[in-house]
């Protein structure tokens, strides 16, 4: 019988992750916590006992972003952290596409993702032949791809980005033309803050699509003082009707620092949970629109990664040579 059939809660697991609970008690109701502090307390002996780092996407809930995640934050700060990290074993709380990448950066690391089915509706709108379609329709333009994507993908394209750094990646080519690629909303952003001429691809986020400019507008007259944070994934009248734009990582510095009254973040609904346990005197407008990709992952699902290390991320050497490539500048650019 493994560890992960066996778990229960007691009072010395209580007290075992006492300090885990402080930092959510604020999202996390008490009479909940006895559910997750078993797997919070195993995961977090057994990963010493492995050796091994948990990467949390900041979409993860509270009890993985807070309680077991080693490193966290937005695409381009893990892909950051994973090339850094000394662990033997990596596990992704994100998606399939982010362990991927963790991967890519570290060929000789096991790479773990707890759920392989936890996949993303962006890198599932495109294909490696679509993208050498795309060099066959505008020849010579080269292609910028974000990293919510396949390796198969990157590995046709020139190079990646992050929404946190698509507007850098573009004018760093120094050319007056790119095909960028998945994500149309975030090539209509990167458009209007850069005189780059940008060739999309239609695919979208099923989360962020989800907002409208009229849902922002009707929480304007419900919160006179809100601050209204959106994620560039989101159509362009939605944009417009924010306060500010930015990555996952630049919207939580800006709560972090204006530390506004009443705040709704455009975004999957779990970073409100992970900021608001940091900000507690926030409040936060939730419409919570869940990715449920996301949340295929959970504690149950990370402790018996650790337990059996799989699913493994394996990726073809053929491709990988490529899409590291690809990977690389744009770290190197960043």
């Amino acid at each position: 019988m493994s560890l992960s059939e066996t778990l229960e809660y007691t009072p010395a697991i209580g007290r075992e992750t006492a300090a885990e609970y402080a930092r959510v008690r604020h999202v996390i109701p008490e009479v909940e916590w006895p559910v997750h502090a078993p797997y919070v307390a195993a995961i977090n002996r057994l990963k010493k006992e492995r050796n091994a780092v948990i990467l949390a996407h900041n979409y993860m809930t509270p009890e993985i972003y807070h309680c077991v995640g080693d490193l966290v934050g937005d695409s381009l700060a893990l892909a950051q952290m994973a090339q850094k990290t000394d662990a033997d074993i990596i596990v992704l709380a994100g998606v399939h596409f982010m362990a991927e990448t963790a991967k890519l950066l570290n060929p000789k690391k096991i790479v773990l993702i707890p759920d392989a089915g936890a996949g993303c509706t962006l890198d599932a709108s495109i294909t490696a032949v679509d993208v050498r379609a795309l060099k066959q329709k505008y020849p010579g333009r080269p292609v910028v791809t974000y990293v919510n994507t396949s390796a198969a993908v990157k590995a046709e394209s020139d190079i990646c980005c992050t929404s946190s750094n698509a507007v850098k990646i573009v004018e760093s080519l120094g050319v007056p033309e790119v095909i960028m690629t998945p994500d149309e909303y975030l090539a209509g952003y990167v458009a209007s803050q850069t005189k780059v001429k940008v060739i999309p691809w239609k695919g979208h986020c099923m989360v962020h699509e989800a907002f409208s400019a009229a849902e922002l507008r009707e929480y304007r007259k419900m919160y006179s003082d809100i601050a209204i944070i959106a994620h560039p994934e989101c159509a362009g009248d939605v944009l417009a009707e924010a306060d500010f734009v930015g990555s996952t990582s630049a919207m939580i510095n800006y709560v972090r620092t204006k530390k506004p009254k009443h705040v709704f973040m455009v975004t999957e609904c779990s970073m409100s949970d992970n900021v608001a346990a940091e900000e507690p005197e926030v409040e936060f407008v939730r419409p919570c629109n869940l990715c449920p990709y996301m949340k295929m992952i959970s504690l149950p699902k990370i402790l018996r990664a650790l337990e059996t290390l799989e699913p493994r991320v394996e990726i073809p050497e053929d491709v990988a040579v490529r899409a590291r490539r690809a990977v690389q500048r744009m770290l190197d650019a960043s």
